[in-house]
């Protein structure tokens, strides 16, 4: 004889070897009933089960462990959350990644635009990366884990003159309680000797883009000055640079404007990570094997206006430019 299996106070989902158990008495001939009294199930239960998890084609006979196959594939079919489920808001994410907006801003922009709409960034992510792939090639980066932090070794020794090193610069610049502290990099394009310079400002994320014909210090001297002689003098505190060469005249560049300069540890980058990030975005629309000596200066001119009009979540989803006016206007 069957051996009995009692069924637990609240509902369970049915067991392999009650799935086997069904098989067996029904084999043998048992009703439902009988069925569902060793098992200690209502009778409804065995008949759910059978209709659900039988054979899809041939009926008449069960297959246990096939029907736990089905259970178990529907069950996690059920669980998949459909991520995005307002037509409305589908629309909207769908606009916005159009433009080139990342799923941090869109999320929080939501909330201003749509009041009582509320969804998370990561959401957003999953959306695109399982039910909406179309879009990736609009993501800034168009992977969904960040690259590791690392570092090149192309320069054994640090040779810049009268360098004073971040460890030095004073705290309250590193959590941005002012604005006019920049950082200062440079895109290098491996088709020719034409480079971009970049500068952010820390605290308003207010970028300046420049195309150089050649990434020597004189060049990179001449362009921050240029970029900053008229800037008010509250707009031009520090400048934060790496250790490349093309950085060496930066004490020209303090005596001229009036600024003071920092250095990253060697193989540091990440240490001026808000011009890192302004690299990240520039670099989509200018990838790395970009001839930087063909890129026209309306083109840079059109993602410096798009980055410093791109609303950011760090500054509340306002813009740059934004946040740049107000600090200049106080």
């Amino acid at each position: 004889m069957v051996t009995q299996v009692f069924m637990s106070k609240g509902y369970k989902q049915l067991t392999v070897r009650e799935r086997d158990l069904i098989g067996a008495l029904k084999a043998s001939g048992k009703s439902l009933g009988e069925i569902g009294k060793e098992l200690g199930r209502n009778k409804s239960t065995i008949a759910r089960e059978l209709h659900r998890n039988g054979p899809p084609i041939r009926t008449g006979y069960y297959l246990p462990h096939k029907a736990h196959e089905r259970a178990v594939e529907r069950r996690s079919e059920s669980r998949k959350i459909t991520r995005l489920k307002s037509a409305e808001i589908k629309e909207y994410v769908g606009s916005k990644l159009a433009i080139r907006w990342s799923p941090e801003l869109i999320a929080g922009r939501l909330q201003i635009e749509h009041p009582g709409q509320k969804i998370s960034h990561e959401a957003i992510y999953q959306w695109i990366y399982n039910e909406a792939k179309e879009y990736i090639p609009y993501l800034i980066r168009k992977h969904r884990h960040r690259w590791k932090k690392g570092h090149s070794r192309k320069h054994q020794k640090v040779h810049i003159p009268c360098r004073v090193g971040i460890d030095e610069r004073p705290e309250h610049i590193g959590k941005r309680l002012e604005a006019g502290h920049w950082e200062a990099d440079t895109a290098v394009s491996r088709q020719s000797k034409s480079a971009l310079h970049i500068m952010t400002e820390r605290k308003t994320r207010f970028s300046m883009i420049d195309k150089l014909a050649s990434r020597e210090a004189k060049e990179v001297r001449s362009t921050i000055i240029r970029r900053l002689e008229k800037k008010p003098k509250s707009m031009k505190r520090t400048i934060t640079y790496d250790n490349g060469t093309e950085n060496t005249r930066h004490v020209m560049v303090n005596n001229h404007v009036g600024t003071k300069s920092y250095f990253c540890n060697p193989y540091h980058s990440w240490e001026k990570g808000t011009v890192e990030n302004t690299i990240g975005i520039v670099r989509w629309f200018l990838p790395k094997k970009t001839d930087f000596a063909k890129v026209s200066d309306e083109q840079i001119n059109d993602i410096e206006n798009w980055i410093n009009n791109r609303p950011r979540k760090c500054l509340n989803f306002m813009t740059p430019n934004e946040a740049y006016k107000s600090e200049c206007c106080t």
